[in-house]
């Protein structure tokens, strides 16, 4: 596990989590959604800032002070990557499994699949997606504001989203910001050809069969 997580490791079903959430998870159990519950089910990384930031803004009308009660992770709290062998034994459990299963269950439950490079892409255009599945009717001013306000660059330098308030016994800062460059592609600057090449054979073997359509550049 990265250093930037501090904590011991246990498991769920097989799946590797943090001992802190592996001592707590009968109350995960327990937990009785109500109808107008909203569940962000994202994978470590993944845009789950950026989602978190955009929902809250379309829930409050784009309303910033509301916006600023409180840090992201109190105002959506947490119910609580691949190895380097190539498995899937990683903190959170396989990121192939995690977006396999929901994409399964988006014709029958009511389910909203939003993709970081979409995202990028077109922020109107998905702010707008996520307040039609939210039923929030908003002005295009309105969208245009949120767009600006959870941008990269702006939730950067936001203490209540950038999550400059957890503690170092936490998060390990010297081993890389929270935020780090929120850019598409990123990877090329990263993986050698040879990690490259079997990363691309990992994702056929693991993907196959499956329709998500996944980009890795934009």
């Amino acid at each position: 596990m990265s250093r930037r997580f501090n904590g011991e490791m246990g498991q769920v079903r097989g799946v590797p989590l943090p001992e802190r959430i592996v001592k707590n998870w009968a109350r995960v159990e327990e937990f009785q959604a109500a109808k107008q519950d909203l569940l962000i089910a994202t994978y470590p990384k993944a845009g789950t800032t950026w989602t978190q930031e955009v929902v809250d803004h379309i829930l409050n009308g784009g309303d910033d002070e509301k916006c600023k009660r409180a840090p992201t992770q109190v105002r959506m709290p947490f119910l609580e990557m691949t190895a380097a062998d190539g498995s899937n034994a990683v903190a959170w459990g396989s990121w192939f499994e995690h977006v396999k299963g929901y994409w399964n269950e988006r014709h029958t439950k009511k389910i909203l699949y939003i993709f970081f490079e979409d995202m990028k892409e077109d922020p109107i255009r998905e702010v707008t997606r996520i307040a039609e599945f939210l039923e929030c009717q908003l002005s295009k001013n309105t969208i245009d504001h949120i767009v600006q306000q959870t941008t990269f660059s702006t939730m950067r330098e936001n203490p209540m989203a950038n999550y400059s308030t957890i503690p170092e016994t936490h998060f390990d800062r010297t081993a890389s910001d929270f935020m780090r460059k929120g850019e598409v592609g990123d990877w090329k600057n990263h993986l050698t050809a040879e990690q490259d090449f079997a990363f691309d054979e990992h994702y056929s073997r693991e993907m196959a069969g499956c329709s998500i359509p996944i980009r890795f550049m934009i």
